[in-house]
């Protein structure tokens, strides 16, 4: 099997430490079977085009972003623009606080990825980090720019490696009280609630992913089996990561430096230039963003 491709390549740094680092996607979309549109009459598969109402189909070149600032007024951005804001999270984990898992409500949990060194003199420091997070049951919280959007991160243990997920911003969360007040207080009947209670215990097990299926996928397959078995198929019509490392000289001496220099033991969400908001705010709500998502 062919190894995955990075999805991106940058440094993990804790103060003075940097290690060069690569990003995988942890899940496979490709998993699940998908449906494409086919134009009955003709055969044709279904494309989609960007269009400009009254002009038709356009250029990709003619194509440019805009951020609509009030109702039906936009400012143009090029891609030099966007570009030039150059955060220094496009190419760095800057890791600016250290948290509880528990202490993340599941609500900001995004997508995950897998972080693997990258080359072999990065796997030192990048064990150091690992293992001191592992021993201390800890989740560093850092940014990470990627394809245009900044995302707040957390980074914890994953077997030999590191697991990084994107959380969402406090201002992407909507909070439950909006949805839940419409629910009656009242506690349930106490009966009925042990009732409730003995049913939940006795299917009670350890948590095993392996156990639970794609019922609509494995349908689907099967559809798609007999259907190919007794009609047969149609023919359709088709047409129509630069280097950012650098290497640890001498991984002690960094650390040294960084523990000598930060005065005090708590972090001070400040490290490596990054703003100090997300350090500060994300232990109980995982922090808001210091800007809109372009």
């Amino acid at each position: 099997m062919a190894a995955p491709r990075a999805y991106w390549s940058g440094n993990l740094r804790l103060s003075l430490v940097s290690i060069p680092v690569q990003l995988y996607a942890a899940t496979r979309s490709a998993a699940r079977p998908t449906l494409n549109q086919i134009h009955r009459p003709t055969g044709k598969r279904i494309r989609y085009q960007k269009v400009a109402p009254g002009e038709g189909a356009v250029e990709s070149d003619d194509i440019v972003k805009g951020y609509e600032y009030e109702k039906g007024s936009y400012v143009l951005l090029s891609d030099e623009e966007l570009d030039a804001l150059r955060l220094s999270s496009r190419n760095t984990i800057d890791l600016v606080q250290f948290v509880e898992h528990c202490e993340i409500d599941p609500l900001y949990f995004e997508r995950p990825y897998y972080l693997t060194p990258r080359g072999e003199d990065a796997e030192e420091g990048f064990r150091v980090i690992r293992d001191a997070l592992r021993q201390m049951s800890k989740v560093a919280l850092g940014q990470l720019t990627m394809r245009g959007r900044e995302h707040l991160v957390a980074v914890k243990p994953c077997g030999n490696g590191l697991l990084v997920e994107t959380l969402r911003y406090e201002a992407e969360v909507r909070q439950a009280d909006t949805v839940f007040d419409d629910i009656g207080g009242a506690s349930a009947p106490g009966e009925m609630l042990d009732l409730a209670k003995e049913l939940i215990e006795r299917k009670s097990a350890p948590f095993d992913a392996g156990r639970f299926k794609d019922h609509y996928a494995q349908a689907l397959r099967e559809l798609v089996q007999a259907k190919v078995k007794s009609e047969g198929g149609v023919a359709v019509d088709e047409s129509g990561g630069p280097d950012y490392g650098g290497k640890v000289v001498d991984l002690m001496e960094a650390l040294k430096k960084s523990v000598a220099g930060s005065g005090t033991r708590k972090a001070s969400g400040k490290a490596g230039g990054t703003s100090g908001s997300a350090g500060r705010k994300a232990s109980s709500k995982a922090a808001s963003g210091r800007r809109k998502s372009a």
